[in-house]
């Protein structure tokens, strides 16, 4: 960093010396032959040569930092954004925060070179040159270091100001991208919904009021900081040469031109103040945006002390647990449940009541309030959150894919699987049955979240993914969804060999696709109703019977009631008793 500062001593402040001296001699009556002036020529040559040799050396090692804080601040950028919980990202744009991820990585070049250039390599010179005017006349040093600091105490508190201007021209900034991140991604819904004109009207007005605000902050440098720093470097040239000039006789002109020149190298540094600082705070408010997100710890975090991963078995128990979704009344209060290692286990139930829930508690995506869920006999608090998911496959409502291609997507679960192991998963999940269409067949790029996939397609691969990853629990949340009925009777028979001496977990509205598990657990606003085997809950009557009477076409409909009587009796297959007697 300080490299180039020397180079600038060597290239303006070396130099005038050496033309100081030539002025000098010659004033003085020297002689002014080749001979005589060639020490001058090659001295001012030789400086000039290695204030550049300083600046490229300067330059090598600077761009070597540069490359390094970059890399670091990414690499530490990307930890604390893995490092957040999921609410965090529910409440933030993506492209938000790509733009301040981005910003305060690639700031650290804008911030050194600034630092490095228009600072260090400024102040150290200065420094050389009061050393070299204090030589002449102490009072060339005090005009010249006082009228900056006064410059300084004068810009001071517009630059406050300004500094407010410049967080809300930022903020702006990251609106625009945001509302540019949440159009991309949801293109084909603009599009169905002929929203592009209303849609780019809403770009246009977020985009004005960026304009808006950056122009405060630019005109606000201009008409009031510039207008204080350039009439204070014009009075400090004039001052410095007044100085010089009135105290010639003890000076004499080398002097004077010494003077002349340092002086105009410092004007030229009040001048740039206000760029400098410029540059500074843009980057340090981009930065400072970033950070502001890590402000607030993530809520679901490993313990400090983890216990390793030793489970006993893998089944899961929920002990007395109580969760709120965040200041709402509490889902569950004091929910106990048992799924016994191996056991395929079903929840059903209406929206709302808790089951998707469940299974995100269950992979630590949020933590309970109360109570404790424990997996293999270990408490999931207690053990790193790469510990615990390792022992789950988990495929979501709307299965999510990378800009990636289809092979990757499903080795995303195992990246070490071998092409054998990964072929063999897409075959269970029949996946290669559509996979060869593609163009590029596994190595097409599904697009960003899928969308060059049919939602079934989409399903057919995360359950691919699932079974890729061969872990001893199964989550399902609703992952035939999107299946036909053709699709969906040969994915639930890879499912079922998938599920073999695991436990499983199955989220379903649709009842006939959970009808072979060994338990049925339904689930309304985080109480369990009733539970036991499909034929067990017919028999019973109760709330299960009335939501298998009430689906139309294999869904739960909203009308279904679950603790109001139902309208009409069932016999132990679902069938009304009225219409069996009838058809008898």
């Amino acid at each position: 960093m300080t490299l180039p500062a020397l180079g600038n001593i060597c290239l303006f402040y070396l130099t005038p010396l050496v033309v100081a001296a030539l002025v000098g001699h010659l004033a003085g009556g020297g002689e002014s032959g080749l001979a005589a002036l060639l020490p001058y020529v090659l001295g001012f040559a030789g400086l000039m040569l290695a204030g550049e040799a300083l600046w490229r050396v300067g330059l090598h090692f600077l761009n070597r930092t540069n490359g390094r804080g970059i890399e670091w601040l990414g690499t530490v950028g990307m930890d604390e954004l893995l490092a957040k919980d999921t609410a965090f990202f529910h409440d933030n744009f993506a492209g938000s925060l790509t733009k301040r991820i981005l910003s305060f990585s690639g700031g650290f070049e804008n911030f050194a070179d600034t630092l490095t250039f228009s600072v260090v390599a400024n102040l150290i010179p200065l420094s050389f040159a009061s050393v070299v005017l204090w030589r002449y006349h102490p009072l060339l040093v005090v005009v010249l270091v006082g009228l900056i600091i006064v410059t300084g105490f004068l810009v001071a508190p517009f630059i406050r100001r300004r500094q407010v201007l410049v967080d809300e021209r930022e903020a702006a900034k990251v609106r625009v991208s945001g509302h540019v991140a949440d159009v991309m991604t949801n293109m084909e819904t603009v599009r169905a919904f002929a929203a592009e004109e209303r849609e780019a009207a809403e770009f246009r007005d977020r985009l004005a009021e960026q304009h808006r605000l950056s122009l405060l902050s630019w005109d606000y440098a201009n008409l009031r900081v510039d207008t204080i720093v350039a009439p204070m470097t014009i009075l400090t040239s004039a001052l410095g040469l007044l100085v010089a000039v009135a105290l010639r006789g003890g000076l004499g002109v080398e002097a004077i031109v010494v003077t002349f020149s340092y002086y105009s190298s410092a004007t030229r540094i009040m001048f740039e103040f206000n760029q400098i600082y410029r540059r500074l705070e843009s980057t340090l408010t981009e930065s400072a945006q970033f950070t502001e997100l890590l402000l607030t710890p993530p809520t679901v975090v490993d313990p400090p002390d983890p216990q390793p991963l030793r489970p006993a078995d893998a089944a899961v128990r929920f002990e007395r647990v109580l969760f709120a979704h965040g200041d709402g009344p509490p889902l569950f209060e004091k929910l106990d449940l048992e799924i016994p290692s191996g056991a395929k286990i079903g929840l059903v139930g209406r929206s709302g009541g808790g089951k998707t829930t469940l299974t995100r508690l269950l992979l630590r995506l949020m933590d309970v309030d109360g109570g404790r869920i424990l997996v293999g006999g270990q408490d999931v608090a207690r053990l790193r959150q790469s510990d615990l998911r390792s022992l789950i496959a988990y495929v979501p409502q709307e299965p999510a894919m990378f800009h990636r291609s289809v092979r990757d997507n499903i080795a995303f679960a195992r990246p070490g699987a071998t092409e054998t192991e990964v072929l063999r998963a897409a075959r269970a999940a029949h996946v290669t049955e559509f996979v060869d269409g593609l163009p590029d067949g596994f190595d097409t790029l599904v697009g960003e979240r899928g969308v060059k996939l049919s939602g079934g397609q989409r399903q057919r691969v995360a359950l691919a993914r699932a079974i890729l990853r061969d872990a001893p629990i199964l989550l399902l949340d609703e992952a035939t969804s999107a299946l036909d009925s053709e699709s969906e009777l040969l994915v639930q028979e890879a499912l079922w060999h998938l599920m073999r001496d695991r436990t499983a977990l199955v989220v379903a509205h649709r009842l006939s696709t959970v009808v072979r598990m060994d338990r049925l657990i339904v689930l309304d606003r985080g109480r369990v109703l009733e539970q036991g085997s499909h034929r067990e809950l017919l028999q019973s009557e109760g709330p299960y019977a009335r939501l298998w009477h009430h689906q139309s076409g294999g869904f739960l409909t909203d009308e279904a009631t679950l603790d109001a009587p139902s309208a009409a009796r069932l016999d132990r297959v679902g069938r009304p008793v009225a219409e069996r007697k009838g058809s008898a």
